[in-house]
């Protein structure tokens, strides 16, 4: 029985027995940031000290991480900020001698891990785990490789304008439904042209820059990671399955991904909301879309019987586009790698003369530079997009940059 794709991969990945619910969770089967190098968790605990340098250091700092897998990212911060800050930090000299001693980061620090799975043994009692983002939060919400997961439709333009594709459970293959919602209709119109109104490009676009106007509008070895920029093993051309039925373009309606930003972002007081994900932008959507699959460690048709990963690209503007209509502030939506370096984790190969002074060191520093590397390629990891929303604190260096 064939139904709606948002319905097939809510139930494939979250529901009983779910991809992401069961098993030993999603880094049995691909490789993410969190995954692939210490110096990712350095680079987000150094924007963690800046934006609670900006919040003026309150009694309690959020870190909330939303699609937290089996916590590995919260468990690497939560270690991080234990041995990278002191029992207190003093206030600067400059500050009235009357004041008391500051409480350290790690004294004021509260890490959520936000997942439907259960919470995994052995986790830290320092981190608190629930299915749904708290609240009230003050300091920093991380959405690394989240958005991609959240259940979206899938729809194709025909002769009769957008319609949306179902699909077999079981099998993966498609049928053509019924037309596409007024509200869907128009998020197609605003965020994914139609090939006639699609305009011409000379390449992808380039989303270094800030965004200030807030409110307008293959196969991988083992342990690979998700590709950045598209898979071209898609429902339409994978081998042994019904072809999607004729139509001269696709999409993957991010109504619902923009939904779930917009909520997650509404759930901070103060603070930062910081996703991090593979993405496009409305001038340069892909024409087949990017739906695809991931299990052990290899790409695999996207099949929604719950034994693999099933997921999508992200609208990337149009998600940041329905976080700032909440945060009512603009956003900034830089390539990883950019990001990466503005917070000193360049992949810079350590010069030739450590190898004659300290071997060992230059051992371990060439070691670090090629994990920073594998983090800022921009044919892999490094071409994912991080979109910063802040909410009720400025667009400054430790945000924008």
């Amino acid at each position: 029985m064939s139904i709606a794709w948002r319905d097939a991969m809510s139930r494939a990945l979250y529901g009983p027995g779910g991809f992401f619910v069961a098993g030993a969770g999603p880094a049995d089967h691909f490789r993410t940031s969190v995954h692939a190098s210490p110096a990712f968790t350095s680079a987000l605990l150094r924007l963690i000290s800046e934006v609670d340098s900006t919040l003026g250091h309150p009694p309690r700092f959020d870190v909330v991480d939303v699609g937290a897998g089996r916590g590995e990212l919260l468990r690497a911060i939560h270690q991080a900020v234990g041995g990278a800050v002191g029992v207190s930090a003093r206030l600067s000299p400059d500050e009235p001698s009357s004041v008391a001693a500051r409480p350290s980061l790690a004294e004021r620090v509260r890490f959520t891990a936000v997942e439907y799975a259960h919470r995994p043994e052995n986790l830290p009692e320092e981190i608190n785990w629930t299915a749904e983002i708290p609240a009230g939060i003050t300091g920093v919400l991380l959405a690394t490789e989240w958005l991609d997961n959240v259940p979206l439709d899938v729809a194709v333009h025909t002769e009769d304008g957008w319609r949306y594709l179902l699909v077999d459970p079981d099998s993966g293959a498609e049928t053509l439904g019924e037309p596409v919602s007024s509200a869907d209709l128009d998020w197609l119109t605003n965020w994914w042209p139609s090939p006639a109104n699609r305009p011409s490009t000379d390449g992808d676009p380039n989303p270094g820059a800030t965004w200030s106007d807030a409110t307008t509008e293959s196969e991988s070895g083992f342990g690979a990671a998700r590709p950045a920029q598209g898979s071209s093993l898609t429902a339409r051309s994978r081998p042994g399955c019904p072809e999607t039925p004729h139509s001269d373009h696709r999409a993957e309606i991010g109504r619902l991904r923009d939904e779930a930003w917009a909520n997650a972002v509404g759930k901070i007081s103060r603070g930062l909301a910081v996703a991090v994900d593979y993405g496009h932008l409305r001038d340069a959507r892909p024409v087949d879309g990017t739906l695809t699959g991931y299990r052990g460690g290899r790409q695999v048709p996207p099949v929604p019987d719950g034994s693999s990963d099933v997921t999508a690209h992200v609208a990337m503007d149009s998600v940041a586009s329905a976080g700032a209509a909440v945060a009512r502030c603009a956003y900034s939506l830089v390539l990883q790698r950019d990001a990466l370096r503005a917070l000193g984790a360049d992949g810079g190969r350590p010069s030739l003369s450590l190898a004659g002074t300290d071997p060992v060191g230059y051992v371990r520093a060439l070691a670090a530079a090629s994990a920073v590397a594998e983090l800022t390629d921009p044919a892999g990891l490094g071409g994912h997009l991080w979109l910063r929303q802040p909410v009720g604190i400025p667009l400054g260096p430790a945000v924008a940059r």
